[in-house]
């Protein structure tokens, strides 16, 4: 068989299987030829509409410290707003009294508590 006859048979396996099926590799496409679903993740419904500027998964502990912000937020707020007692509290969100009061830490010591106190 001449170089030309196996440079054929290469050209026509080639067009009968995709180049992935014969080498094992991917194509680099750019983004506008690629194809994927936006399933977004447990925190935005898209990956497009996302709240964030920067993905949270990108950042080490992002998730976990963005959730625990946002609970510490919501105990300041009960705690200066509705006037709840930090046992309370703790019970209310399955956490000990020690972590409620290392969430409030700030807020008792700038004395923002309501006047219910």
């Amino acid at each position: 068989m001449g170089r030309r006859a196996g440079v054929n048979r290469y050209r026509a396996m080639e067009a009968e299987y995709s180049i992935e099926e014969l080498y094992g590799v991917e194509h680099d496409l750019p983004p506008e030829f690629c194809r994927y679903r936006d399933e977004g993740c447990d925190l935005a419904a898209s990956y497009l509409n996302c709240p964030f500027p920067q993905c949270i998964y990108e950042q080490p502990g992002g998730r976990q410290h963005w959730l625990k912000m946002m609970r510490n937020r919501e105990i300041i707020r009960q705690f200066t707003k509705e006037g709840k007692e930090i046992k309370e509290l703790a019970l209310m969100f399955g956490i000990s009294t020690r972590t409620v009061q290392r969430a409030l830490g700030k807020t008792l010591a700038k004395g923002e508590r309501s006047e219910n106190e």
